[in-house]
């Protein structure tokens, strides 16, 4: 192989990784506004915390929560005390906080 077919190659692999990585933002991105819908919307989240690989949210009305589906979506756990839930999320923690602070903070 000349040096022109490597470089085509790693064009290729780079390109193909590239397509992976924005596929993988996009399904992120998909998955946080399922869980806030999950949540009962934006609207319903009064405060948000993390916590290593735990997410606290606070909402105005439990009800509205479809904790069943949040756990389809992948946490590990959900803990409700009162008004306030803590849902074990693993990494995705604080990338969730983030988005949704944005989202109201755009209100």
């Amino acid at each position: 192989m000349n040096s022109y077919q490597y470089i085509l190659l790693v064009v290729i692999f780079l390109v193909i990784v590239l397509a992976i990585l924005k596929a993988t933002r996009k399904d992120a991105h998909l998955e946080m506004n399922k869980l806030l819908e999950y949540l009962g919307g934006k609207d319903n989240i009064l405060a948000t915390e993390t916590n290593l690989s735990r997410f606290k949210v606070t909402v105005k009305e439990v009800d509205k929560v479809n904790k069943e589906a949040i756990q389809k979506l992948g946490a590990k756990g959900i803990v409700e005390i009162g008004n306030q839930l803590k849902i074990i999320l693993g990494p995705g923690s604080k990338q969730l906080k983030k988005y949704i602070d944005d989202l109201k903070r755009s209100e």
